[in-house]
């Protein structure tokens, strides 16, 4: 299989390495190519290749042996969702995104209401649009990504380069709660509404609402998240 267009969008990495699996016969067990490797081929960046390599994990497609390389699950029973063994073998490091979230994130919203100027409104409506656009078609890897979008640029909007920063690298390199909670049947549709509320304080200039409606963005997803675990 040749390269594919230097793209961002991890849904094209994911498809890519779905038709490499099935078209270079792969077999349950097998090692399947490394993130180097990945990254060689498909000519994208890392970023992207780790972010597709999670999604396809959570779907029961790839294991990831750390120290050892990305390998073919098995293929699922019908009757066993991949997807909960998933939750429940990385239940520490999701409680974990969450919990640093929790700390930064309503505060960051509480700022952003305060200090967002026009230009960073428009970044943050064009992701939400783009989010819902990507709902609607039903692209799980596209919501992914302007999900993290929509949250890093709420951080944008504070104008603290720290802040900034942080929620950069924890999209681009902790997507976890991410791609969790948008796996979660009902979830996108919440999502959509709790970020238009968000959205809608933030424009307003509303900051005690911005900060409320944040914490409850994310505790409804933890709650969602733990529901699905004990399932």
């Amino acid at each position: 299989m040749g390269p594919i267009k230097r793209v961002r969008l991890s849904e094209r990495v994911t498809d890519a390495i779905e038709t490499m699996i099935a078209e270079e016969s792969f077999a349950p067990g097998d090692r399947f190519l490394s993130e180097n490797d990945l990254v060689k081929k498909l000519e994208v960046s890392r970023s992207s290749v780790r972010e597709a390599v999670r999604i396809l994990e959570v779907r029961g497609r790839v294991i990831v042996k750390h120290g050892k390389g990305i390998f073919i699950a098995d293929l699922p029973e019908e009757e066993r969702d991949p997807f909960t063994g998933w939750l429940k073998d990385n239940k520490t490091p999701i409680f974990d995104h969450f919990e640093v979230r929790l700390i930064i994130e309503p505060k960051a919203a509480r700022r952003a209401a305060e200090k967002a100027d026009d230009e960073t409104v428009k970044g943050i409506e064009k992701a939400y649009g783009a989010f819902a656009a990507s709902a609607e078609r039903g692209d799980t890897a596209a919501m992914i990504r302007f999900d993290g979008e929509f949250h890093r640029l709420v951080a944008k909007a504070t104008k603290n380069r720290t802040l900034y920063h942080l929620m950069k690298t924890m999209t681009k390199s902790l997507p976890e709660g991410w791609i969790t909670s948008l796996h979660i049947p009902g979830r996108v549709g919440k999502t959509l509404g709790e970020h238009a509320s968000i959205l809608d304080a933030i424009r307003g200039g509303d900051p005690e609402r911005a900060e409320e409606m944040m914490t409850l963005h994310l505790t409804n997803a933890l709650k969602d998240i733990q529901a699905s675990m004990e399932r």
